[in-house]
């Protein structure tokens, strides 16, 4: 019941209990606002128009250990020191990546994908603990041979006005992705409806200040301080984090019935890397008001329940290991930041990032569930490995392994998707809360019993004995015995009647 309870009971934006250890235990002022306003920092010069990222992998080699959000490393000159002195351990991580480079010619790994080839992974087998920072690795492999050819037909596709949004969507829904953020640059805005030629100036962020989410927008943004690509000078870096809190603030100054979460910035950083700010902020209002509407509520309650789609999909699929997970009450919690991100706060590649990002743009809103509920059932071995009880299954599905073969996962939820479609999956969820819902009450009466008489309750029943004598305590095996022997003693009385009585009249 821990589960349905946790389910049920509504989870405050500004709390949001999504985030790595250090989120809650080192910095607790992630759970509330900024008790002292932070100065902004007036943005550099920079293109706006196009994406951020491949400019700045010019300025910059190598590849830096980025830490997770949890690392509270704010950027705002009060602070410029500290961000200095963790550049300089950077160029340090650099420098011994470097020599392993050199020790090892292939310092990245594949596994195995669809049809037996290979998909690029990020140093498979290892697990993140929970106290540890996410490193998110702006690695870059080379094009093996299926990739230059659909970049070639990519690259074809876009010199033909008359591409149809059906032929964007089978590219970034097929193996590999949209290949490159350059693709991704003019490709993303086409699958959500954006006109990259006709979007509106961004306004500074002297003009956004005012608004009663500023101080948490700030807050999350400053902790996202090595999300960004590596190698670039700090300055750059700061302007893009102040990019990123107007973009943020742009839309739910646009849109007041939104509300901000905690994770919300996580999406936003990868559209503002690949597409620009004024671009990206039309991809974010796009996707506000559809893809991530329910999880912008004043209550995670719709997000929530989307969470309950993970449990029928997997009991379709393995009844055993859903009820395996039923039983040790792990809910779902684990999956929070996986939906609320799009994997973007919990995956340590930014390759694998974007390319569930070219995935999900062109799906349904709901197939990161679907992504969701194909790991769990590709991790079944690993589960079934571990105890029964919520804190060693929410420590392990909490944590994504670095070797996930994504490619095959992908085709697994589409898979999952055509199966087994929302509407069926929603009838489901409606059974699964009527009994729970159930479950709760049976166990209200059950705490209210133990209240007044100290005791458990009797099961419920609606025999006679049950009605007349309330409080009379029989096993099953005494209601047979019991049942039995009036059934004995009535057949007895009736064989009397039929053939004494008689008798005893004709005398």
């Amino acid at each position: 019941m821990e589960r349905v309870e946790q389910m049920n009971s509504p989870l405050e934006k500004r709390t949001l209990p999504y985030g790595d250890a250090e989120d809650s235990d080192e910095h607790p002022e992630s759970q509330s606002t900024l008790e002292e306003s932070v100065a902004p920092i007036a943005s550099e010069n920079g293109d706006k128009k196009y994406g951020m990222l491949s400019e700045l992998a010019k300025e910059g080699s190598g590849v830096e250990q980025c830490s997770d959000d949890g690392d509270d490393d704010e950027t705002t000159e009060s602070t410029r020191l500290i961000a200095e002195t963790h550049s300089t351990n950077g160029e340090e991580v650099k420098k011994e990546e470097k020599q392993g480079d050199e020790n090892s010619p292939n310092s990245g790994t594949t596994s195995p994908g669809l049809n037996g080839k290979n998909v690029a992974l990020v140093q498979p087998n290892n697990h993140r603990r929970s106290d540890e920072p996410t490193e998110l690795s702006f690695e870059k492999f080379p094009e093996n041979h299926e990739e230059k050819l659909k970049r070639i037909k990519i690259e074809n596709a876009l010199d033909d006005p008359k591409t149809a949004l059906d032929t964007w969507k089978q590219f970034a829904k097929s193996e590999y992705g949209l290949i490159n953020d350059d693709l991704r640059r003019k490709i993303w805005p086409l699958l959500v409806g954006v006109d990259p030629q006709q979007v509106d100036p961004a306004p500074s962020l002297e003009e956004l200040n005012n608004h009663p989410e500023y101080n948490q927008v700030v807050l999350d943004v400053n902790r996202s301080l090595k999300r960004f690509p590596p190698g670039i000078p700090y300055e750059q870096r700061v302007a893009l984090q102040d990019q990123l809190t107007v973009l943020i603030l742009r839309v739910i100054i646009k849109y007041p019935h939104l509300k901000y979460y905690q994770g919300y910035h996580d999406v936003a950083i990868t559209f503002l890397l690949v597409v620009g700010e004024e671009v990206a902020f039309h991809v974010m209002e796009i996707l506000s008001t559809n893809h991530l509407v329910e999880c912008m509520q004043e209550t995670m309650e719709p997000t929530q329940r989307r969470l309950m789609f993970i449990y029928p999909l997997v009991r379709r699929e393995n009844a055993a290991l859903c009820s395996y997970l039923e039983r040790s009450t792990v809910g779902t919690l684990f999956a929070l930041p996986w939906y609320l991100t799009w994997f973007g706060h919990s995956l340590n590649s930014y390759r694998s990032v974007v390319r569930l990002y070219d995935y999900f743009l062109a799906s349904d809103f709901l197939l990161p569930i679907y992504v969701t509920s194909a790991i769990v059932i590709y991790r079944q071995n690993e589960i079934f490995q571990e105890d029964c009880d919520m804190a060693s299954l929410h420590c392990l599905l909490s944590q994504l392994p670095e070797d996930l073969p994504f490619e095959y996962l992908l085709k697994s939820a589409e898979n999952l998707y055509r199966k087994y479609p929302p509407r069926v999956i929603e009838k489901d969820v409606e059974t699964m809360v009527a009994k729970e819902k159930q479950q709760r009450l049976n166990e209200e009466r059950e705490r209210e019993y133990r209240k007044l008489y100290g005791k458990k309750p009797p099961p419920v029943s609606n025999s006679i004995i049950s009605r007349f004598l309330p409080h009379l305590q029989l096993s099953r095996r005494s209601v047979f015995v019991t049942t039995a022997f009036s059934i004995l003693v009535g057949f007895c009385a009736y064989y009397y009647r039929a053939h004494y009585i008689p008798l005893a009249a004709v005398r």
